[in-house]
């Protein structure tokens, strides 16, 4: 694993353990040499996981819309800050770049990167893992709908189990290390229509 793609807010959130989880994770990726990839600024969450990473001597490869470059939050000490036209090149690039994606806590953008990435992998679009660091159980409530979704006929449990949870950095890593992507065989059939 060379690269993980990190979604997380460009707010700080009103919990230490937010900023502290995500300062552990960037500290972590750096002294395993795992690069990290996520969205460029140095703002929030966002600009902790950098800043650690970049401290403890990672490789920081941020990706940014000119949008948001040009309202300065953009962040100027990354190993690689690629500037591009749109979220959707953002998004793109960042999926081009990494071997695994990880949300930590965040808000509607986090949420709609990580689906987005974990709904291609359920298409079989790739095989790679995605998954939430859950801190303080921040995600404890969405996985608990996502488990009623299964419950209601509206997702899979292959599909459902594809998405990792670990409560730390070194859980997480172990568990992506030990990921083994399932065979998508199909997506809908006829009894799901």
């Amino acid at each position: 694993m060379r690269r993980i793609c990190v979604f997380l807010g460009s707010n700080a959130g009103r919990r230490p353990a937010y900023t502290q989880a995500a300062a552990a994770l960037g500290t972590t990726l750096a002294r395993e040499g795992i690069g990290l990839v996520y969205g460029g600024s140095s703002v929030g969450l966002m600009g902790v996981l950098a800043n650690a990473a970049l401290e403890a001597g990672g490789e920081v490869i941020g990706i940014i819309p000119q949008r948001l470059m040009d309202k300065e939050v953009g962040h100027r000490g990354l190993s690689d800050l690629r500037v591009v036209t749109s979220m959707h090149e953002r998004k793109a690039q960042m999926a081009e770049l990494a071997d695994a994606f990880v949300a930590l806590p965040g808000g509607a953008g986090t949420l709609e990167e990580l689906f987005e990435v974990w709904t291609w992998a359920q298409l079989g679009n790739h095989t790679k893992p995605c998954a939430v660091l859950d801190v303080e159980g921040y995600y404890h409530r969405l996985l608990g709908f996502l488990d009623h979704t299964v419950e209601e006929g509206f997702m899979r449990r292959e599909h459902r189990d594809m998405l990792v949870m670990a409560e730390s950095p070194r859980e997480l890593l172990a568990k992506l290390r030990g990921y083994r992507a399932p065979t998508v065989t199909k997506w809908i059939g006829k009894d799901e229509r």
